[in-house]
């Protein structure tokens, strides 16, 4: 673990140190490119995360969850305090990602906005939290009703989840023109933050001579305001470059006391006035891409403060207390990761990512040397030609589903594109009741169903129009890479709206425009090779998704009502029956899409032959009669074991849509798999426990006699002994001696711990003890069996991932050290001893007791 050490920063000039003037804000950009796939609005297994089931769930792990309960040590190395980062610093989270964490990390997701309450106590009532456009599109290159949709779609998803309106917006890698500044005002926003090389001139506020600025003469310590030319006005921060780009790119966060040390330094010792140091960097950057970063962010937040070496302060409460007196005018169609402006989005300027991530049979992730000129097989110079026939591609389809949207929305209502800044609410918000107050509240009278899911279709068409522009598409190096691909399945899946609503097809004209982009990677083609490759074959239509439940209902032996979160599913008629080694699954049900109410009855059927064999078929419900007669010719040949009769049945009633193991989506095919594993491993695992309990005094035996045991032996006693303690970890009630018994028995035998599943068990186990603990803390007894277990999984130097048990040890600390402490100095036996064995819990966990 890198140094974050408290007591040990020395000032090596205090006598110059004057913190009265000196403020210091830190603002963190967390996003994650939107990676749900557009049909399903779920992420998919992705194989690069591993050991996570996506990149967001990696880097939750490494960045946001650790910013939300960050460390300080002490000078022995032990936890001393738990902070929120959020709270100290100004930061924007993506809408996308917000929405995600709401869904699958709430622990996290509520920290964020706690933050930003705790940190209107702190900031004089202004909170952390700032506004960001809502899917990372370029502004510049963005028309303008897209922007505006971004911007309104942005203040909706902020209000939604901070419940206030935000004082600041962040747009996606800073590009801006004064269009997009403009809209900001317009819509409330008083600051945004732009890098030193956006502003061109500068003058004194009511003054009427310019100085032109570079990025070297222009004084970042102050915000600056732009007049715009409708008159509206906007204030600017611009961030420290210097530091920012040694925090993103250099070694700084490798060390608390220079962290700290380099931004006291950044202070003019001859300024009178106040002055900001305020750097901008990823969000990421704080424990994803520099492990740990997340303590030397605190650990330097708390150093300026409790030695007074700076105020640490947020944009917006800078903005009250000291407004501009400087007038700015910006350079325009620039950002701060391309130095082309914004050519980095559309063309091939130059500027390339520092890791290429593409798609090939596996996704790869090539290092920079591979990426800065050459390919990774040195075969030929990359390029990135590849951006302009995509945007080329991507502002055609803008245009034309422009054209669509405008004819066929004027019919339901009088501004169509009053009626998709609406759509924003149910985005954010997707209920029937949102649905309903929204045709109430804008439709010129009051649709059917199927004219409210035409209107919902050309609206989700318009989303997936708005998020193919995200900037991510663009930015890396490789016409394959998987951003790439998912802004292509966000065009894909735009077009085949357009194509439900209005049976025009875009698809062939689009796919020209890519056939003139080509990967670096000759194997992977043109631009409509790769569409035709990974988008195509990445679509689910309904009859694909009632596959999916036919074979999950037959795998899990009960209908599975909810195996796709944007549908919501209604089993009419369910039947399972086996014969041999024959099990077929069949009914019909109601699957309505939650985004555009569209409902569709369907009959399916699903057959499993064995290991990893499965077929199935999907078809309209027509009617009871219909159904019974096909489920009567097929339950016919099931009861005879009539294999091909039974495909013969399928294949003539299903003749349509019929299906395999293939068709499932990409984490269903997992849980197949891993289903029919089990069957096999559970045997396995009986074949084991039987030989060790058998063989296991003998082979000990001959260990203690130094005779070669076999390795037939060995492994299954190993295996059954790592197997029994792990189900003695993961018990409710925790028996140590048995644990104890195992332990003796795999020492007897030299048999060694299976480390890397022990250390998650281990680890599972201690914060569920520790969980109960914080419910009841007085029980002195449960906190001595967590001691017990872990005097016991010591000597096995496991690695345990205690950062939740660390937090809920800290919070009970928080609650109950103090008190104890009181009640011990009376002469309480028990507060003694709970204070004695909370504190070596502390030694065990590595935090110190309060």
């Amino acid at each position: 673990m890198k140094s974050f050490i408290r007591d040990t920063y020395m000032i090596q000039d205090p006598g110059w140190v004057n913190s009265i003037n000196r403020y210091i804000c830190i603002h963190g950009h967390f996003y994650q490119p939107p990676r749900e796939n557009p049909w399903l609005e779920e992420i998919e297994i992705e194989e690069s995360a591993f050991p996570f089931h996506d990149w967001n769930e990696r880097v939750t792990n490494e960045c946001y969850a650790p910013n939300a309960a960050s460390r300080i040590l002490g000078s022995e190395r032990r936890i001393i305090d738990i902070v929120n980062n959020y709270s100290r610093i100004s930061f924007n989270f993506g809408p996308t990602l917000l929405s995600w964490l709401k869904n699958h990390n709430q622990e996290v997701y509520q920290a964020i906005l706690q933050a930003d309450k705790d940190s209107q106590q702190i900031f004089s009532g202004h909170g952390s939290a700032i506004a960001q456009i809502y899917n990372h599109l370029i502004m510049p290159l963005a028309n303008s009703r897209d922007k505006k949709t971004e911007i309104l779609w942005g203040v909706k998803d902020f209000i939604y989840r901070f419940g206030r309106m935000p004082e600041g917006m962040w747009l996606s890698e800073t590009a801006v023109d004064n269009e997009t500044l403009d809209l900001l005002a317009l819509h409330g926003i008083r600051f945004t933050i732009l890098a030193p090389h956006q502003a061109r001139r500068i003058r004194k506020i009511g003054e009427e001579t310019w100085s032109d600025v570079t990025k070297e003469t222009l004084d970042i310590g102050r915000p600056y305001l732009c007049i715009l030319p409708s008159g509206r006005t906007i204030a600017i921060f611009f961030y420290e470059p210097g530091i920012a780009g040694e925090v993103a790119f250099g070694n700084l966060l490798e060390n608390g006391d220079q962290f700290t040390r380099r931004l006291i330094e950044a202070f003019p010792r001859d300024s009178h006035r106040p002055h900001l140091v305020s750097i901008a960097t990823d969000g990421e950057t704080y424990g994803h891409h520099h492990r740990f970063a997340d303590m030397a962010l605190a650990y330097a937040l708390h150093e300026i403060e409790s030695k007074n070496l700076a105020k640490i302060t947020i944009y917006g409460e800078y903005l009250e207390r000291f407004p501009p007196v400087y007038e700015v005018a910006i350079a325009e169609n620039t950002s701060w990761s391309c130095s082309h402006g914004v050519k980095r989005w559309e063309d091939d300027c130059g500027c390339r990512a520092l890791y290429a991530c593409l798609i090939s049979d596996t996704s790869v992730c090539y290092p920079a040397s591979f990426t800065s000129g050459s390919s990774p097989y040195n075969l030929k110079p990359w390029n990135q030609k590849w951006r302009r026939p995509l945007r080329d591609a991507i502002s055609w389809l803008i245009n034309e589903l422009a054209v669509l949207f405008e004819r066929e929305m004027e019919v339901f209502f009088h501004d169509p594109w009053q009626i998709r800044d609406a759509y924003g609410d149910i985005i954010i918000h997707r209920t029937y009741e949102e649905i309903s107050r929204f045709f109430t509240s804008y439709a010129k009278r009051t649709p059917n169903p199927e004219e409210i899911t035409r209107c919902l279709k050309l609206l989700e068409m318009q989303k997936n129009a708005l998020f193919m522009q995200t900037s991510c598409g663009w930015f890396f190096d490789d016409l394959a890479g998987i951003e790439t691909v998912q802004i292509m399945m966000y065009a894909c899946r735009a077009m085949q709206l357009a194509r439900d609503v209005t049976g025009m097809n875009f698809e062939p004209e689009f796919i020209r425009y890519l056939e003139k982009g080509f990967s670096n990677l000759a194997h992977l083609g043109n631009g409509g090779d790769i569409y035709t490759k990974y988008v195509k074959t990445a679509i689910f239509d309904i009859n694909r998704l009632a596959f999916q439940f036919a074979i999950m209902s037959l795998i899990e032996g009960r209908p599975d009502e909810s195996p796709v979160s944007l549908y919501e599913i209604c089993c009419k008629s369910y039947e399972q029956a086996e014969t041999g080694s024959l099990k077929l699954a069949m009914g019909h049900a109601l699957f309505r899409s939650k985004s555009t109410l569209k409902e569709s009855t369907l009959m399916f059927i699903a057959l499993h032959m064995g290991d990893h064999n499965f077929v199935g078929g999907v078809r309209t419900y027509s009617s009871e009669n219909d159904f019974e007669e096909i489920k009567e010719d097929i339950w016919n040949a099931f009861t005879k074991s009539d294999l091909p009769g039974m495909i013969l049945s399928l294949d003539r009633h299903f003749d349509v849509h019929s299906y395999s193991l293939w068709h499932l989506f990409p984490d269903g095919k997992r849980k197949v798999m891993y289903s029919i594993l089990n069957e096999a491993l559970e045997s396995a695992q009986y074949a084991y426990h039987q030989l060790c309990h058998r063989h296991f005094p003998f082979v000990t035996a001959m260990k203690e006699l130094n005779i070669p045991s076999p390795i037939a032996l060995d492994f299954p006693i190993q295996y059954t002994l790592n197997r029994e303690l792990i189900a003695c970890l993961d018990e409710d009630i925790i028996h140590i001696e048995r644990i104890q018994r195992i332990l003796d028995d795999m020492n007897r035998g030299n048999f060694l711990p299976d480390t890397k599943l022990l250390s998650v068990h281990a680890a599972h186990t201690i914060a569920r003890l520790l969980s109960g603990i914080e419910k009841e803390p007085d029980q002195i007894e449960d906190i001595i069996l967590v001691n017990k277990l872990f005097s016991l999984l010591s000597p096995m130097s496991l690695s345990m991932d205690l950062w939740a048990c660390q937090n809920t040890y800290f919070r009970i600390g928080q609650h109950m050290c103090h008190t104890m402490k009181q009640t011990m100095e009376t002469g309480d036996d028990h507060a003694q001893t709970w204070i004695r064995e909370y504190s070596l819990l502390g030694e065990y966990l590595g935090v110190r007791c309060h």
